[in-house]
């Protein structure tokens, strides 16, 4: 087959700062697919693209032809349909209570979600912790089910955006992750052939986030919402606080758990809080801002909701989910105020503890996680139960609390301003 452009020459013209043409994006993404393009040339243009960046245009491009390498999911469904995409957290269950809370409020959510690696869960690894719960469905089944419940939480096809799946696994083993411009048109290329009408975005930001500051935060925001606007489709973003962990729970049993205690009208308030939020959006954006999701939440209606697209993917939402064989609990230091609890520190615990995995290949443990039994700001005294980590593996307890060391401070005084407004949403990004 006749190639009208040499890998080497696209390679240059990104290392050399030039922009690449829609024409070189165009072929280069193909060509990779196609194997055509080797994988120490795209490793060496992803190097090219972190150092020496993409502007707006090159993005939107680079983002067209990565949704181009597959099939877009064709969604013929009666009720408007919105998603939302968060980009990673700890404790951050919000999927499991937002999907069947907006579709109880009347739109359709076709959540196609991923596992979790390193830290930061995975909504799929959650819901696999209760028996019987399937991830993988056809397009056909994701149809149906969006017509039928409103809501589906399932693993992407083969067929979306497979340039984004060999180009992901290539750039986290080649420390070309921390690229805005690789981040957002991985994201929105997977986002975009999904389908969906609208999507509302959760940026989050802070230790237990890819993204530290506010700043750095606002940026890739800006450029996801910029992408899906050049794309046709409406997009919103929430910037919201990664300081420490959403909720009580972070694991994958334990989060189930949680969120279900959400969907019943109780729940911790700072999750409640976050569905809230999005609800709303994702509402607003649907068509259907005139609905509160509030009483509804409140009311226990989503919870029904949520036990008919459990049963749909052949899970039991009323079965017992799985339990550790082992908890240890860490006791508060000293008495006084709870000013930190780290959410990278409790996320690093929690995946040593068998709630994530190394390698995407890896196992994880259903049962594991921590339980945090304060949140900053709170009296703690000294002896009493301050976290409960759980695992199946007593042999990984020693990892987890070297992991914890410095990620807990208790103290005589209030904790320090934070860096940004103590509320849960920060900022919003919208077109």
């Amino acid at each position: 087959m006749y190639e009208p452009f040499a890998a080497v020459d696209v390679i240059r013209a990104k290392r050399d700062g030039r922009n690449l043409t829609p024409e070189q994006i165009d072929w280069v993404i193909d060509a990779y697919t196609r194997g055509v393009v080797s994988e120490e040339q795209m490793a060496a243009l992803a190097m090219a693209v972190y150092l020496r960046g993409m502007d707006t245009a090159e993005t939107a491009r680079w983002t067209g032809a990565m949704i181009d390498s597959g099939e877009r999911l064709a969604l013929h469904v009666s009720r408007p349909t919105v998603d939302k995409h968060s980009t990673g957290g700890v404790g951050d269950k919000i999927t499991l209570p937002l999907a069947p809370l907006v579709a109880t409020c009347g739109a359709a959510v076709p959540q196609l979600s991923g596992r979790g690696l390193g830290h930061t869960g995975g909504t799929l690894d959650k819901l696999e912790s209760i028996p019987g719960w399937r991830a993988q469905l056809s397009a056909h089944a994701i149809g149906k089910q969006l017509e039928d419940i409103g809501a589906v939480v399932c693993a992407a096809t083969d067929t979306l955006a497979p340039a984004d799946r060999k180009l992901y696994a290539l750039r986290d083993v080649t420390a070309t992750v921390e690229s805005v411009p690789l981040i957002a048109s991985s994201i929105m290329s997977k986002k975009i052939a999904e389908g969906a009408g609208g999507l509302v975005l959760d940026v989050k930001v802070g230790s237990g986030a890819f993204m530290a500051s506010l700043d750095e935060a606002r940026v890739l925001a800006k450029t996801l919402v910029d992408i899906g606007t050049a794309h046709g489709l409406p997009t919103r973003a929430l910037l919201t606080d990664m300081s420490t962990p959403l909720g009580a729970a972070v694991g994958n049993a334990v989060e189930v758990a949680e969120a279900v205690d959400v969907l019943r009208g109780d729940g911790p308030d700072d999750v409640v809080a976050l569905t809230l939020a999005l609800a709303r959006e994702m509402l607003a954006l649907a068509g259907h801002g005139d609905v509160d999701p509030g009483p509804v939440l409140a009311s226990g209606e989503a919870y029904e909701t949520w036990c008919r697209m459990i049963s749909a993917q052949g899970g039991d939402p009323e079965a017992p989910l799985p339990q550790p064989e082992h908890v240890h609990v860490v006791e508060a230091p000293e008495s006084g105020v709870l000013t930190t609890l780290d959410a990278r520190a409790v996320g690093l615990a929690a995946w040593r503890l068998g709630a994530g995995r190394v390698r995407k290949e890896d196992p994880v443990q259903a049962a594991a996680g921590v339980r945090c039994l304060a949140k900053p700001g709170e009296r703690v005294e000294a002896g009493r139960p301050l976290l409960e980590l759980h695992t199946d593996t007593p042999d990984a307890v020693p990892a987890a609390l070297a992991v914890l060391e410095g990620g807990i401070e208790v103290s005589d005084a209030a904790p320090e301003s934070p860096p940004w407004p103590s509320t849960t949403v920060l900022d919003t990004v919208r077109s």
